[in-house]
């Protein structure tokens, strides 16, 4: 069995957290589990976060074009990762 996760590092977040939310919204059928951790809550809330995707499907080629979607932005890394289970 694969599992497959995309680790999306996200830098000036005010600034790109729209752009990265688009596009996880139109690929979302692709999205089992999504996790996001930033540092600092309310008024200390800080500006780089990172979000953890667990994708579903075993369509590689997918999978790799939302991660390179999301590297076009400004800002954000975005690091595909297969594991064999």
């Amino acid at each position: 069995m694969k599992r497959t996760v995309l680790l999306i590092l996200v830098r000036h977040r005010q600034e790109t957290a729209e752009k990265v939310q688009k596009i996880l919204t139109g690929w979302g059928c692709f999205i089992k589990t999504r996790l996001g951790i930033h540092d600092g809550v309310l008024e200390n809330c800080s500006d780089s976060g990172l979000i953890f995707l667990e994708l579903t499907g075993e369509e590689i080629s997918k999978h790799e074009e939302i991660t390179r979607k999301l590297n076009l932005v400004k800002g954000v890394d975005a690091k595909l990762v297969s594991l064999e289970v």
